[in-house]
């Protein structure tokens, strides 16, 4: 999953960007409002954390409301350190989906996004599966009839991604722009490389059908016939 951070304060951003790596999102970071709403509204992300005040023309809740004017339903968390009723109250009805005063637990952001993330109705499980694969979202958890699967941070990434769109055909584009951060130094094959290394994890040992398919002059989609 793919999250942009908008924030003024470098420390707050920085052990943000961090811990959200951690759990293996890719994250990217801009530190001024007219910056943040350029990204916001150009690029595709799974989640925004929007901070209210920032420097340039453009604060946080202009980023918001530009972004909802642009039918950008990606899901907002708002990070403020104006607490009181009409604040939050302002942030909500601007467009974001949730509110964070500041100082916050990193743990409870941590966990606004997860809530964020399984809002829509395809996401609303935090198990993600096709046929007798399942991703666990909460516990980074791989298995395929029922044995474990140990995936590298970006495999788990790109497998998500898959499973969340499953029978989908997604581009080799969107993948790049949601499971790596803008930023990334990657080679035009780098996709085809994680697919085969997911192939050689998930489908080759187990035989039988593969779960990966390749849409051909496309990208690739997970094929789930029980839907």
């Amino acid at each position: 999953m793919r999250v942009l951070i908008i924030e003024d304060e470098r420390k707050i951003a920085s052990a943000l960007k961090k811990t959200l790596e951690q759990e293996h999102y890719a994250v990217d970071v801009s530190h001024d409002g007219d910056d943040g709403l350029a990204m916001a509204t150009t690029e595709p992300y799974d989640v925004m954390i929007i901070d209210r005040m920032l420097p340039g023309e453009h604060d946080g809740l202009d980023i918001v409301k530009s972004v909802r004017e642009k039918s950008i339903a990606t899901p907002i968390l708002m990070l403020t350190a104006l607490g009181g009723v009409n604040d939050k109250t302002d942030g909500l009805d601007s467009g974001a989906d949730d509110y964070l005063v500041k100082p916050f637990a990193l743990e409870e952001l941590l966990a606004r996004i997860r809530a964020l993330l399984r809002r829509p109705v395809e996401q609303q499980s935090t198990i993600l599966d096709a046929e007798d694969l399942s991703l666990d979202t909460n516990k980074r958890s791989v298995k395929r009839r029922g044995k474990e699967i140990r995936l590298t941070s970006k495999e788990f990434g790109l497998l998500e991604y898959l499973l969340r769109n499953k029978n989908r055909p997604l581009s080799k584009n969107s993948i790049m722009q949601h499971v790596w951060d803008y930023d990334a130094d990657i080679l035009p094959n780098t996709i085809e490389v994680y697919i085969k290394y997911l192939r050689a994890k998930i489908d080759k040992p187990f035989g039988g059908k593969g779960l990966i398919k390749t849409v051909r002059g496309f990208g690739y989609k997970i094929e789930d016939d029980k839907k």
